[in-house]
């Protein structure tokens, strides 16, 4: 072990020096954090002896992952928190992506005449749920006083947007849309 007045491993001043820096590094990445939440996440809530503390979040991620029709691993990612894209160890504290609202887990299913679109979205009303079509996207989303999502989804096929039909019951979001079939025209090209 080394004291304070021995030499410094790594270029600190003993361990006490040491410790003082980590804290005073998690002490400015807490403050900066802070200072980016979006306020949304802050909330304040009154105790019962009248004192009032501030909570924050929630912070949501998470990912899932499917088998592609090409064998390969397809990764979503979801939720309103986004860990940094750094490699190695950072000088100082890392960005991270934090939104107001977050992105459900949402799986896109293509079928033979039809693609399904699953969004899980707890704690919202079917009334508070918002959705749209625009250039072969669904964009998908919903604002409760306790939770937000969005998601804006391209769907793997060209369907036909006046077949949607939408369901949502126990937070589970099912979209149906049919596909526009496209006949493959076969012609005969002549050669000059």
């Amino acid at each position: 072990m080394y004291d304070d007045d021995e030499e410094p491993p790594f270029g600190f001043r003993g361990w006490n020096g040491l410790f003082r820096n980590i804290d005073s590094m998690m002490e400015r990445m807490f403050r900066e954090s802070l200072e980016s939440m979006p306020k949304d996440l802050i909330k304040e809530e009154r105790l019962p002896d009248g004192s009032v503390v501030k909570r924050f979040g929630p912070y949501v991620y998470g990912y899932s992952m499917t088998v592609g029709e090409d064998g390969k691993p397809v990764i979503r990612e979801f939720g309103n928190f986004r860990p940094s894209k750094t490699r190695g160890l950072p000088r100082r504290a890392p960005e991270r992506e934090l939104k107001e609202s977050r992105q459900p887990i949402v799986d896109v299913i293509d079928e033979d005449k039809t693609v399904r679109v699953i969004a899980e979205m707890p704690g919202v009303e079917k009334d508070q749920i918002n959705l749209e079509y625009v250039d072969n996207r669904i964009t998908i989303s919903a604002r409760s006083e306790m939770r937000n999502y969005s998601e804006t989804v391209t769907l793997p096929a060209k369907i036909d947007p006046a077949s949607a039909k939408a369901s949502y019951k126990n937070g589970v979001l099912e979209v149906t849309l049919d596909k526009i079939e496209t006949p493959r025209e076969k012609k005969k090209i002549n050669i000059e």
